[in-house]
């Protein structure tokens, strides 16, 4: 259950990386159809999400855990974005705080943690 867990949320924060930040690329589209477009994207982002959050849940993965790797995923989705979609480098200053906040959930997971 924690692959399709990992799975699903990978998926669903590509979407979710998509309709927050996709349109950024696009300054010229209205701003009410780019407000549409990046809620019909995250409504298929939560196609994936609600699911990943049921059985991650269901399989014993705390609430806390579940956001926790979320959060982890999004990150990762974030910088492949970035550099790839948006053409923006990813700064040394960016990695040396995202890689903070990665570390900070070993806390979450961390085996002392019962």
């Amino acid at each position: 259950m924690w692959l399709a867990t990992l799975l699903l949320l990978t998926v669903s924060n590509v979407f979710m990386t998509f309709a927050w930040y996709g349109h950024l690329k696009y300054k010229g589209t209205a701003l009410w159809a780019a407000i549409f477009i990046s809620w019909l994207i995250a409504l298929v982002e939560y196609c994936f999400q609600v699911p990943a959050n049921r059985i991650g849940h269901n399989a014993g993965i705390s609430t806390a855990q579940l956001k926790t790797i979320q959060e982890v995923i999004t990150l990762g989705v974030f910088c492949l974005f970035s550099v790839t979609y948006m053409k923006e480098p990813l700064k040394w200053n960016y990695l040396i705080g995202f890689g903070l906040v990665s570390a900070g959930a070993l806390f979450v997971f961390a085996p002392w943690q019962k």
